[in-house]
């Protein structure tokens, strides 16, 4: 007689662990919530830029201006392109804002962590500032020639047709160098940007969470977010009013004989012309902008790092 052992198999279940959100994985998400406040807050843009373009081309051209302000600049704008006016350069907008801004947004958590920032409750605040210019001004940097079409689509008007016309004739008059024409106020603007308005989101909300003032929700996220847009407007105005003038000159004078021929150029005969207030031309519609901008951003970028199973930020 023999005995056949019977053989078991036991199988054990080991834990599944998800593998940790790559660096991609939150640019890609910072990018879709930039790309759709981009889209919504464009008519608010267009009106920005040419209120900032206002006061150069009035002087220039010794022209009554028609944009006084928000309201007034919004309706001939209206009267003279109709609707379709307030969303020039809508597609580089959302091109640029889903491409440099989910750079600067999406890198700003890991660049945190790279330069030492171990919990995000009591990250100090000099760490968030320095990891917010360093994003912000690579993302712009990459994306220059988007930010470049869409301003000279917003600023012109009728001129171009297309986001292809508007490259052509940049590169037609400037080679394809001229896609980086503006570069340096550009990567400036962006580092004090993204210094001023992410760090400021970030540093309000661990400030009211760690005194338990507010918890962690939509109202937190608004609130917070629409203080990172006044700061951000502040801070940003001047060099914005710089990099929007040096980036349109060409279609002004001889691009041969460009009126500013720098940042501190640019600077010194804005002042000299409109005084201190020349530099926040537009502040209010670029406030206006970058209040709704960044809460939509970051209210979306919230939701759906959520969704993503990430934590907050």
């Amino acid at each position: 007689m023999s005995f056949q052992a019977e053989q078991t198999t036991t199988v054990v279940s080991l834990p599944v662990v998800a593998a940790p959100p790559t660096i991609g994985t939150k640019i890609l998400l910072a990018g879709i919530a930039n790309a759709s406040a981009a889209a919504i807050t464009n008519p608010i843009d267009v009106l920005k830029v040419r209120m900032q373009l206002e006061g150069e081309l009035a002087a220039s051209r010794d022209m009554p201006r028609r944009y006084p302000s928000f309201v007034g600049g919004a309706r001939t704008i209206f009267g003279s392109e109709g609707i379709r006016g307030f969303y020039k350069g809508l597609l580089p907008s959302v091109v640029r804002d889903g491409f440099y801004s989910g750079i600067r947004l999406g890198a700003y958590e890991p660049m945190k962590e790279l330069l030492g920032a171990t919990d995000p409750h009591h990250t100090p605040l000099y760490l968030k500032v320095v990891a917010g210019a360093i994003t912000g001004a690579f993302g712009s940097a990459l994306a220059n020639p988007t930010d470049l079409v869409k301003i000279r689509m917003q600023g012109e008007g009728t001129r171009y047709n297309s986001v292809r016309s508007a490259v052509e004739d940049i590169v037609a008059h400037d080679g394809v160098k001229g896609l980086w024409k503006g570069v340096g106020p550009t990567m400036k603007r962006a580092a004090l940007l993204t210094a001023s308005q992410i760090p400021t989101y970030d540093h309000a909300k661990h400030t009211l969470l760690n005194n338990e003032i507010m918890e962690e929700g939509f109202a937190l996220h608004a609130v917070c977010s629409m203080l990172a847009g006044f700061m951000a407007a502040t801070v940003t105005s001047p060099v914005d009013v710089i990099k929007t003038r040096m980036m349109t000159q060409c279609r002004r004078v001889n691009c041969n004989d460009t009126m500013y021929h720098g940042t501190l150029d640019a600077f010194r005969k804005i002042t000299a012309g409109e005084g201190i207030r020349g530099l926040y031309k537009g502040w209010f519609p670029n406030w206006m902008r970058l209040g709704p901008h960044t809460m939509i951003t970051l209210v979306i970028f919230e939701e759906l790092r959520t969704a993503a199973g990430l934590p907050p930020l």
